[in-house]
């Protein structure tokens, strides 16, 4: 029997997302991933977690959810109200959120729109980018990536994409860690993937760097210790949050959960 159930929950657009939910008794956690992600991204992590009710979601576009190849679509902020209604739908209660990479901007788009929330969780994410400058030339990277995607399809674009340095850790995961992220990411749609990186990467959403010291919910923020970026704009967030605390996964680099699952597992049981 399979430790867990696939099921659609519906949106009020009428679209519909997948959810996976481990069950169990407790607190309840939605973990949210990342960028060519889905519900398989956690693997068996779900299941060590005790006395939390435990739901993982593919995003809007990834996996088995409903999605387009409108960029509009995946707006962080559209996004991030999907979630809240899958909340309200599978809890009828806050839940501890817990976002991986852009699944953490989306998360903590929820969170500064007011969303309730029991704790917010970000691994290796970001507010998005202060400056416009920046996040013009961003959105411009952005593009070429969706050229990419759409020119050589998921596979060669995924081969490409956990070659940049900021995956350097997966590289030295066990082979078959390496092989099923790799195949997750490949499976994706290239053409919903493109919508993604245009109308939800980073140069795209709003930031939220200003509204951080208004958010009155513990945040707490892990990041793998040789991910030298991201521990940088984990200082940075702590800086301005009313209530942050920072957890670093030894040996680890933009992927814990996958590189340090030990850490992982110890920083969500202990947070809410």
């Amino acid at each position: 029997m399979s430790p867990y159930r696939d099921r659609l929950v519906p949106l009020p657009s009428g679209e519909g997302v997948r959810v996976r939910e481990w069950g169990g008794e407790g607190i309840p956690v939605l973990l949210i991933h990342g960028f060519l992600g889905g519900v398989e991204e956690w693997g068996d992590l779900p299941e060590a977690l005790h006395g939390r009710q435990v739901t993982a979601v593919d995003l809007p576009g990834h996996g088995r959810s409903a999605g387009s190849t409108d960029p509009h679509r995946y707006r962080v902020p559209r996004v991030a109200r999907d979630l809240a209604n899958v909340q309200e739908s599978l809890f009828g209660k806050p839940a501890i959120w817990v976002g991986y990479s852009m699944g953490g901007r989306i998360a903590l788009s929820a969170a500064v729109e007011g969303v309730p929330m029991r704790a917010l969780l970000l691994e290796g994410a970001s507010p998005g980018i202060r400056d416009a400058r920046a996040r013009r030339r961003r959105q411009e990277e952005d593009e070429l990536r969706a050229r990419r995607m759409e020119r050589d399809g998921a596979e060669r674009f995924v081969d490409w994409w956990l070659g940049l340095p900021l995956f350097a850790g997966l590289a030295r995961s066990p082979g078959e860690m390496r092989e099923s992220a790799r195949r997750m990411r490949a499976g994706q749609d290239p053409a919903r993937m493109a919508a993604w990186l245009r109308g939800g990467g980073t140069g795209s959403q709003p930031s939220y760097w200003d509204d951080l010291s208004d958010l009155r919910i513990p945040v707490r923020i892990l990041v793998g210790e040789d991910d030298a970026k991201f521990r940088r704009v984990a200082a940075d967030m702590a800086a301005h949050l009313p209530d942050a605390v920072i957890s670093v996964a030894p040996g680890a680099g933009h992927l814990p959960h996958l590189e340090a699952p030990e850490v992982w597992l110890a920083w969500v049981q202990e947070s809410g």
